[in-house]
């Protein structure tokens, strides 16, 4: 019997891309579990069931304080040790926008030396001063390690957020991402150049930053939504350019998916 792995997506609060992101999940494979939070935390679901964990895109905590924090800090203070054991376990972790956010807010990305609740970097407001809604091209960096974006080189991917600006002010922190090749994701222009400016990087990320990894690999944040990416029609362009039969999207999770196959069942 072909097993499947078992994702489980996180819902709860503000988050309003889990049912996509779940049929993403599903589409690509897997057997899969939308849970509350709370029911984490509760230990009424138990993250040991799961190997992948997916944070989703959406406005948690109404995006108070700063987007993400508020999810980030319930999630360091009530399931640090259940992650960290999930995380020993050799599962997978994938934030998306707002996930993203709370990763890099909770201290999961970039986890500099496996230290993982220690914030180094964060995602700020847009250099524009809005809601940024827009597809944009990415240029994916082969040598990174992540598991989430083998064998794809150029994406595209919509973006909707208000605050995706991927920033530190610590030049060390900078150096020691580019040394570790944990910058997965770049905005770029359709020939695969970074990019210089708005609106090509919607938000003013440095290094045209739109996704980053752990050493490991295994867990992935971006800002861009791949869920939002899973049939030929979801792109804008579809009947003018040739768009492959399958959403490019789709492919990040098949990737996880045959990755969980492989080496955690």
């Amino acid at each position: 019997m072909n097993k499947r792995p078992h994702a489980v997506i996180l819902t709860g609060f503000g988050i309003n891309c889990d049912m996509e992101t779940e049929f993403a999940f599903r589409l690509a494979g897997a057997l899969t579990e939308k849970v509350h939070i709370n029911d984490l935390i509760s230990s009424k679901k138990n993250l040991e069931e799961f190997v992948i964990l997916a944070f989703p895109g959406g406005f948690s905590f109404g995006d108070d304080i700063s987007s993400g924090k508020v999810l980030a800090n319930k999630i360091k203070y009530n399931l640090s040790a259940k992650i960290e054991d999930f995380i020993k376990k050799g599962g997978l972790i994938i934030g998306i926008c707002n996930g993203f956010q709370a990763l890099v807010k909770m201290g999961l990305l970039p986890g500099f030396k496996g230290k993982y609740w220690e914030q180094t970097f964060t995602l700020t407001f847009n250099d524009s001063g809005r809601f940024e809604d827009r597809w944009v091209h990415l240029k994916v960096n082969h040598l990174a390690p992540c598991i989430f974006t083998k064998n794809i080189e150029f994406i595209d991917l919509p973006v909707r957020h208000g605050e995706g600006k991927f920033y530190t002010d610590m030049t060390g922190h900078m150096e020691e991402l580019k040394k570790g090749e944990q910058i997965v994701m770049q905005y770029c222009n359709k020939n695969g150049n970074p990019s210089t400016g708005y609106p090509l990087n919607p938000n003013g990320s440095i290094e045209d930053i739109a996704g980053i990894c752990d050493k490991s690999g295994r867990i992935f944040g971006l800002m861009p939504h791949p869920e939002a990416y899973l049939h030929p029609t979801n792109h804008p362009l579809w009947t003018r350019t040739d768009i492959k039969p399958e959403g490019m999207g789709l492919q990040i999770f098949h990737n996880a998916v045959n990755f969980a196959k492989k080496n955690l069942l």
